[in-house]
């Protein structure tokens, strides 16, 4: 819901739970008032103390007022050059050369619904949203900065979106513009991020904020392995039950920048969006720049509750799955089967030997198109290799499909290998500058998806493979950052453009794809999680979480990605033993329990198994087929703390609280082990539940005294607990 008051100038957005407030004072400055646990109302401005600090200058129209100045005052979006040393939300430099960004209320909009942006990936939805529109204004430098707010008033969500018009006759350069600015006075903070690298992304990495500026950022062309768009500032006591907690979330795939500021005042400002670097975007009048999508939610009682939220609003409200609800299939994946190493009748042998065990979707790994028998070529012709397949996917698929599997396959249509036809055709499409070496990563270079002729040649391509057979599902993969980046089709003073371009480039090629193919799985991957965020999701309802398979290193990303990402958008899969990027050995059981909690499949040569293991993964894959909507779209509780505690437990329960799923991972044993209780949640207090069908325990019993955890005997044992109500 979202009120103004035309009397005070107040905007007040209320959801569920929380409470947003801005004001339009007297110069026409926004400043932000109140953001937190929901309240009444009224206009909440008293709360902003005035003083005069030294070295902050004061507004020229204030006079001598030296008690009113930008660098105290808590801003809706900070300005740049004008008195506010903090960090800026705008820069913008018009032909005169300034640098100066003066921003004053100049009108607002409210209307049902929510607002849409072009080229760019946003929370979606009808009459249950609401949006406000906020018209700032640079008299000086005629430049509009729109700031869009939508309301989800259930799902406790606010988004932000920022649009920037040149109104007027002369070029301006932008050189930076945040999605989102949030200014708290008086507040002490820690700044949750979440960190890592490749085959070890998203680990939560948690320290006060200090004063000065503590930021994590990508430069990558992407959002990277190593940190991730999403950010949480929360109390210093916050924990997964209680506590005031803010998380805020780039829907973005491309470089960002989160950055937290503790001032003179010891106040707080977190700055979310495009990061500046190698950012300027060239505004010719009346020409517009939209900044991507940022989303926040507050929780007065933990990251519990953030995070339900937020994989809520991402599953009903950014996700377009093309299953519509139903349920996905569980697949079987050939890398680390085959690798390179395969031919069709290989392939066929591979996929018959999932016969009788419940997998449904076969995908096609790399290797099977060009000249690609290593990965230094055939990137870039995607056609098939006939030698390898001979009579190409019109003769393997139904060999596939009469096995009862529909059939899928990787393509990574961004990249290029210099041994290709296409890079021999044309290696001006490839990013670089002319005269300069260029970096490899993974002996390729990457395609220059700012264009729109480099777009339309690789799409045809890639529509003609799936025009070729019946094609359910692509791996969409991306395997190295952006270098070089320098685009042959723009000139000297606007190749700060080519980033951002290159995003908006792939969105546009990913939703051509579901155009065309509204049927078509996608599943993204950038070396597993290196463009893992909202974004993506919004083109593919599953991105493959990180190429690290082994079930216990697997505990602690899947731990960290769950702050932010639901399971089902989570990539997991059973990997052969010995694992193959660290060698840990761990059972089947155990392996299908970590992969159970997200989109489930298997990365083996399962013809391989031995009758046992076969028969454990015909089991796995009935129970994850029979609890699907209870895994997949059940409410996430995290029980335990992989990175502190002895064990790895998490939950998940049905919306109507009579049924739920307990998983939990032990660690190295030892001897003596102390006996341990596991303390359920989301539970019906008032309910009786079965545990494994036995017996009758009382929700509350279950949660307040717990459930008594057996003394494992090995390393990395498993167990799961079905809760039925009576």
């Amino acid at each position: 819901m979202i009120v103004f008051n035309k009397e005070n100038r107040v905007f007040t957005l209320h959801t569920r739970n929380t409470t947003y407030q801005m004001k339009a004072d007297w110069h026409n400055i926004l400043l932000h008032t109140y953001y937190g646990p929901r309240v009444s109302g009224g206009d909440l401005s008293y709360l902003i103390q005035y003083a005069d600090r030294g070295f902050s200058p004061n507004p020229n129209e204030v006079g001598d007022k030296r008690d009113y100045s930008l660098d105290t005052l808590p801003q809706e979006y900070s300005s740049c050059g004008v008195g506010d040393f903090r960090i800026p939300s705008i820069e913008f430099e018009p032909e005169d050369g300034s640098r100066l960004a003066d921003l004053r209320y100049a009108g607002h909009e409210l209307y049902r619904g929510k607002y849409k942006l072009e080229g760019l990936p946003a929370f979606w939805g009808g009459q249950e949203w609401e949006t406000l529109v906020i018209c700032m204004k640079d008299a000086a430098a005629k430049m509009s900065v729109e700031l869009y707010y939508g309301v989800l008033e259930e799902k406790d969500l606010i988004t932000r979106a920022v649009r920037v018009v040149n109104q007027g006759i002369g070029a301006v350069r932008l050189q930076r513009c945040a999605s989102l600015c949030l200014d708290f006075q008086g507040d002490d903070f820690d700044l949750i991020t979440f960190d890592g690298c490749h085959t070890m992304e998203r680990c939560p990495n948690r320290a006060p904020l200090r004063p000065g500026i503590q930021s994590v950022n990508s430069l990558r062309g992407t959002s990277s392995h190593h940190h991730n768009p999403f950010v949480i500032l929360c109390n210093h006591g916050a924990g997964e039950d209680y506590g005031l907690c803010y998380g805020a979330m780039l829907v973005y795939s491309g470089n960002f920048h989160a950055t937290a500021e503790r001032t003179q005042l010891e106040n707080n400002r977190l700055v979310l969006g495009i990061d500046p670097y190698n950012f300027c975007f060239t505004l010719a009048p009346g020409e517009s720049f939209t900044a991507p999508e940022a989303a926040l939610i507050c929780s007065p009682n933990g990251f519990g509750q953030m995070s339900r939220q937020f994989h809520r609003a991402l599953r009903e409200h950014l996700i377009r799955d093309p299953c519509k609800g139903e349920r996905r299939p569980v697949l079987m994946n050939n890398w680390e089967a085959t690798y390179f190493d395969f031919t069709a009748d290989k392939l066929v042998e591979i996929a018959e030997g999932t016969q009788g065990l419940g997998i449904e979707l076969f995908v096609m790994d790399d290797g099977w198109f060009g000249s690609r028998d290593t990965d230094l070529s055939g990137l870039g012709d995607w056609s098939v290799n006939l030698e390898k397949l001979p009579g190409g996917l019109e003769a393997l698929v139904p060999r596939v499909q009469a096995l009862g599997m529909k059939f899928g396959l990787w393509i990574e249509p961004e990249m290029v290998s210099e041994n290709s036809r296409l890079y021999r055709e044309h290696p001006d499409w490839a990013l670089g500058v002319p005269g300069r070496p260029q970096a490899r990563g993974r002996s390729q270079l990457v395609l220059d998806f700012s264009r729109r002729e480099v777009r339309d040649s690789i799409y045809e391509a890639v529509r003609r493979v799936l025009d070729s057979a019946d094609i359910s599902y692509i791996k969409w993969d991306m395997n190295r950052s952006l270098s070089d980046v320098w685009s042959a089709a723009l000139p000297a003073n606007r190749q700060g453009e080519v980033y951002h371009r290159y995003v908006l480039g792939v969105y546009d090629i990913l939703e051509r794809l579901r155009q065309d193919y509204p049927n078509l799985l996608i599943e993204s991957c950038s070396g597993g999680g290196g463009r893992f965020d909202a974004g993506m999701l919004y083109y593919t309802p599953q991105i493959w979480c990180s190429d690290n398979t082994d079930a216990i290193d697997r505990l602690r990303i899947q731990y960290g990605t769950s702050f932010c990402y639901p399971v089902s958008a989570i990539g997991a899969h059973v990997s052969a033993s010995p694992n193959e990027q660290n060698g840990r050995v761990t059972s089947i059981e155990t392996r299908g329990a970590a992969a159970m909690s997200g989109a489930f499949g298997y990365e083996m040569d399962l013809s391989r198994c031995t009758p046992e293991e076969r028969e454990i993964i015909r089991r796995q894959t009935a129970f994850f087929k029979e609890h699907y909507d209870l895994i997949q779209r059940g409410d996430y509780y995290r029980l335990s703390d992989p990175f502190a505690d002895p064990h790895t437990a998490w939950e998940q329960v049905s919306p109507d609280r009579r049924e739920a799923l307990v998983t939990l991972i032990s660690g190295p044993t030892r001897a003596a082990a102390p006996f341990r209780r596991l303390r359920l949640k989301g539970l019906d207090p008032a309910l009786r539940y079965t545990v494994n069908g036995q017996g009758a325990y009382p929700g509350d019993v279950l949660m307040e005294a717990g459930w008594p955890l057996p003394i494992p005997r090995g390393d990395y044992q498993s167990m799961q607990l079905y809760l039925s109500a009576l």
